[in-house]
């Protein structure tokens, strides 16, 4: 009995049959690292442009862009703590970090997961409005309202977030080793948070996202007045805007369903060992969505490519201008040393 008591400073170690449990996590070593860091590497910079492009569309008056800055913003926050997990995995799922790090990652990474999920949802039923009610809902269509929904959504997220991130069970200890956010098999308390997610922050956006794209396309078809090529193009963008949810966030999402209603009771160890290895990688996978935002919001749109394309050739025009100055001062430089040379010398001294 006394082997089991541990400091107060040290992390409640959960007392269910997850102690005598066992699961291999030489697999995180390798998947993690090469997944987060080209995550790392690519959706930056990506969404870096993302956040200048969103606000020259704010200074257009744009509502669009006050939605399109928040999703990058979410994914950038979501990206710094991508290291910590990369740490994680390196050390074979053992959190060296700490508990309150521990709780700050975890609320950090899920906040912006699930906010950036909210973002593109809105973005959908933005664009919803703007095609199949163009000369209607001007109030839904304003910045001011643009600003109010995206302080909803930050507020929803951040208190479903300090519900689970809070919890005092997040930082575990098993066995030798300290675990952050996931346990195998998954706790009671944690599989009811997870189902209540799973509706209301990836379902509920998935609903609004299909519900805006079937009513966009079925107007688009029906509209006369867009050429061909134009109704292609709006097509197109609806569908990689649907599908790259639909990919990045459903496999992940399917699978914390299962693990929440499954692993549980006698055959949770048996369980967890089935689920290990697809959960990890669709959570891995599921990081992709903040290379795809910047990529479809930037440079696949119209809008977003006149946007960057105009911001580089002004840079362009820039340099030009400034290397054509030098030009001209060293010329001028050159001429008048030249002048210099060829005067005489009792020119010089008058």
């Amino acid at each position: 009995m006394n082997a089991e008591v541990k400091p107060q400073s040290l992390p409640v170690k959960i007392m269910n049959n997850s102690n005598s449990c066992t699961v291999k996590h030489d697999f995180d070593m390798i998947l993690f690292p090469i997944v987060y860091i080209t995550v790392i590497v690519i959706s930056i910079p990506a969404n870096i442009v993302s956040l200048y492009v969103a606000c020259l569309q704010v200074k257009k008056k744009n509502e669009l862009g006050i939605y399109l800055f928040n999703l990058s913003l979410a994914d950038l926050l979501y990206v710094t703590t991508l290291p910590l997990w990369i740490d994680f995995a390196l050390k074979h799922d053992n959190w060296k970090h700490g508990k309150f790090l521990c709780h700050f990652s975890s609320f950090f990474m899920y906040t912006n997961f699930y906010a950036s999920a909210a973002f593109m949802a809105c973005i959908s039923f933005d664009r919803y409005l703007a095609v199949v009610y163009p000369l209607r809902f001007h109030k839904l269509r304003t910045r001011k309202t643009a600003v109010a929904v995206t302080l909803g959504v930050w507020l929803l997220e951040i208190a479903c977030s300090i519900l689970i991130s809070t919890h005092k069970e997040l930082f575990a200890y098993m066995k030798t080793d300290y675990f952050c956010y996931d346990t195998f098999p998954l706790e009671a308390w944690k599989a009811k948070m997870n189902i209540c997610r799973v509706f209301t922050s990836f379902l509920l956006p998935l609903f609004i996202m299909l519900f805006c794209y079937q009513g966009s396309y079925k107007a688009i078809k029906a509209n006369k007045a867009t050429m061909d090529v134009e109704k292609g193009k709006i097509k197109k963008l609806l569908l990689s805007i649907l599908l790259t949810f639909i990919l990045c966030f459903t496999p992940f999402h399917i699978m914390l369903l299962l693990r929440s209603i499954i692993e549980k009771g006698d055959e949770a160890c048996e369980w967890a060992q089935v689920f290990f290895k697809p959960y990890k990688i669709t959570l891995a996978l599921s990081s992709f969505n903040c290379i795809a935002d910047p990529i479809l919001y930037c440079f696949i749109s119209e809008t977003g490519r006149k946007d960057i394309w105009h911001t580089i050739t002004s840079i362009s025009k820039r340099k030009d201008t400034i290397h054509s100055q030098k030009e001209n001062s060293r010329h001028m430089d050159s001429q008048e040393s030249t002048n210099m040379m060829v005067l005489p010398p009792d020119s010089l001294g008058n």
